[in-house]
């Protein structure tokens, strides 16, 4: 088996290239980077680093799965361009999924730069993520591509598209939890405050589990920022 790492990218210059050199391994068929409109510099640093750039419409869930249909790896890892995979990646997903019944699965995570607080933050998403199962974007996403492709890839929705894809994939087979960490940049929750993105993304995951659209949930969203 070999991987393909598929990355979507909207304005990330400044944080794309570590990534794709992070994620450059002897288990790593190819890496694909898909771009949601950048105006900045980011298809040009992504030429140099990936091995094919594309172009999708704006949204994580349509650029994941264009990258998902270029693909020719046997297993998709889908990865934020702001997370750094740890060394070995590629042989830990693969041991993963020698088991028939294993399908996918995620990394935990660590919040980098780190504090107390984000530290704390980091850990209880990890442990969210083995309790219900729940894997999000930013922990690394891995799947075999059969299985994706069987059901159908990404949601096409506006937000929410990780855990909605979780969800689908816990019906089909088993997923593992590893231990092995990426790295995922903090500057969200310290651009936008710790405690107010920690309050405002459980709060969206709770009325999204509660029935609440993921359109109603990017309004509100977007009106946060």
């Amino acid at each position: 088996m070999d991987i393909s790492v598929i990355v979507p990218t909207l304005n990330e210059e400044d944080s794309i290239a570590a990534t794709l050199r992070r994620a450059r391994a002897p288990g790593v068929r190819e890496i694909i980077v898909v771009d949601g409109g950048s105006s900045d510099g980011t298809r040009t640093a992504a030429a140099a680093l990936a091995d094919q750039v594309l172009s999708a419409p704006r949204g994580r869930a349509s650029q994941l799965n264009a990258g998902a249909a270029r693909a020719t790896g046997n297993v998709l890892l889908f990865l934020h361009a702001d997370t750094l995979l740890p060394a070995g990646f590629d042989a830990t997903i693969l041991r993963a999924l020698v088991r028939s019944d294993v399908i996918g699965g995620r990394f935990d995570v660590t919040l980098r730069p780190s504090s107390p607080l984000l530290w704390l933050t980091g850990t209880l998403m990890n442990w969210r993520s083995r309790l219900t199962g729940i894997a999000t974007g930013d922990q690394g996403i891995f799947v075999r591509r059969t299985d994706f492709v069987a059901l159908g890839g990404y949601p096409l929705v506006p937000l929410m598209e990780d855990i909605a894809l979780s969800r689908i994939l816990k019906r089909r087979g088993r997923l593992a939890h590893l231990h092995e960490r990426v790295e995922t940049s903090s500057r969200r929750w310290q651009r936008d405050g710790i405690v107010r993105t920690i309050l405002l993304m459980w709060s969206l995951r709770l009325l999204y589990f509660c029935g609440v659209s993921p359109q109603r949930l990017k309004r509100v969203y977007g009106e946060t920022r």
